[in-house]
């Protein structure tokens, strides 16, 4: 039997899904009316202030009762300071004072909404099997650590900046997400990618972004630094010797700033599909710039972060990384979202809508 190449071939093999996305919620809950419909929602973490037992049972209840999404797939944050059993035991009293909480209580909040699924650095494999949806499937890594803040060390989840330990505690944690990750969703952001803070400095991880370069997922989601909200795509640069490196950052310009939902549409019926296996199969590699684009370019280079090593866009060269790079030389993009809810650094009543993304996946 010939083999198919043409586009119309390849798309029957995927279909569109609808991904709506949140973070850093503290304790805040949107009636559902008010939310996007989609397929899947996903909550990259602080869902509340301090973790206590009365606000995950305000956050969770919210979530468990959203009936519009086939999927729910939660992540906590540094704000959820319960959920992290060992850093609570240990700094609880500090923020709870006399009020302190009991953490496996407050994690069985979480362990016990049974239409939520909860990921604590961990994979999962989703096949969505509704009739009213799309019936397609991805892998989905998940993950509440980020680097921490100056010390004193006090807040969830956190580990030491890859600046202070030449990236040990960063790499152990990084290196685990798998190679075939379709959507990537960490609490905290990569370094240089929607990570900067109100004074302008980049707050996200190195190590992470080597990670995102080694697996390239279709979509990575965070919040954490809630001023950087917003959406960027990467092209990563698979043929230089230089390791970790990006060929070009597009930031995502909304085309409708007025309506009801920030719309970002990756799939090969709309204006600039993502260039990434299973998201665009059989679409041409347009160049950044293509009419009717919706991407600002912002440049190029290459941010070889620490702990490199020697890499190659040949897969069969001695130097190359050839678990990231042989047969995955397709996924030459990631589309990289920060959904924070909250609008400014602190909470507050200012609120960002959510963040829907439409990507092609496989059937």
């Amino acid at each position: 039997m010939a083999q198919m190449t043409s586009s119309s071939a390849m798309l029957k093999q995927t279909r569109r899904t609808r991904f709506v996305c949140i973070s850093d919620t503290h304790n805040a809950t949107i009636k559902e009316d008010e939310m996007p419909d989609g397929d899947v929602l996903i909550h990259c973490g602080d869902l509340t202030d301090s973790g206590k037992a009365k606000e995950l049972e305000t956050t969770i209840g919210w979530l468990d009762k959203l009936t519009k999404y086939e999927v729910k797939i939660i992540v906590a944050g540094n704000h959820d300071l319960t959920i992290d059993s060992a850093f609570y035991n240990q700094y609880g009293m500090y923020h709870h004072g006399q009020n302190a909480q009991k953490s496996q209580e407050c994690r069985n909040i979480i362990l016990n909404a049974t239409s939520l699924m909860y990921l604590e650095h961990e994979s999962r494999t989703i096949h969505l099997s509704s009739p009213n949806g799309p019936r397609t499937k991805f892998s989905i890594f998940g993950s509440p650590h980020t680097p921490n803040f100056p010390a004193p060390n006090e807040w969830a989840f956190m580990y030491t900046r890859p600046t202070e330990d030449d990236g040990v505690a960063a790499s152990k944690i990084w290196s685990q997400v798998p190679l075939d990750t379709d959507i990537l969703v960490t609490h905290g952001p990569a370094h240089k990618h929607r990570d900067e803070t109100m004074s302008r400095d980049a707050a996200g991880c190195e190590l992470l972004q080597q990670a995102m370069w080694r697996v390239r997922p279709r979509l990575a989601l965070c919040g954490h630094i809630h001023e950087a909200r917003g959406v960027e795509r990467v092209r990563w640069n698979l043929d230089s010797k230089a390791p970790y490196a990006e060929t070009s950052t597009r930031q995502w310009e909304n085309p409708d700033p007025e309506g009801e939902m920030d719309l970002v549409d990756l799939t090969a019926a709309g204006p600039d599909p993502l260039l990434n296996d299973g998201s665009s199969a059989g679409v041409e590699d347009k160049q950044p710039g293509a009419s009717r684009t919706w991407w600002s370019e912002e440049g190029s280079g290459v941010n070889p972060g620490l702990g490199t090593r020697g890499l190659s866009g040949n897969p069969e060269s001695a130097r190359s990384d050839q678990a990231a790079l042989k047969r995955r030389l397709g996924r030459k993009e990631t589309c990289i979202a920060n959904c924070s809810i909250m609008a400014k650094p602190w909470v507050s009543q200012q609120r960002n809508k959510s963040i829907v993304v439409d990507l092609d996946l496989p059937i």
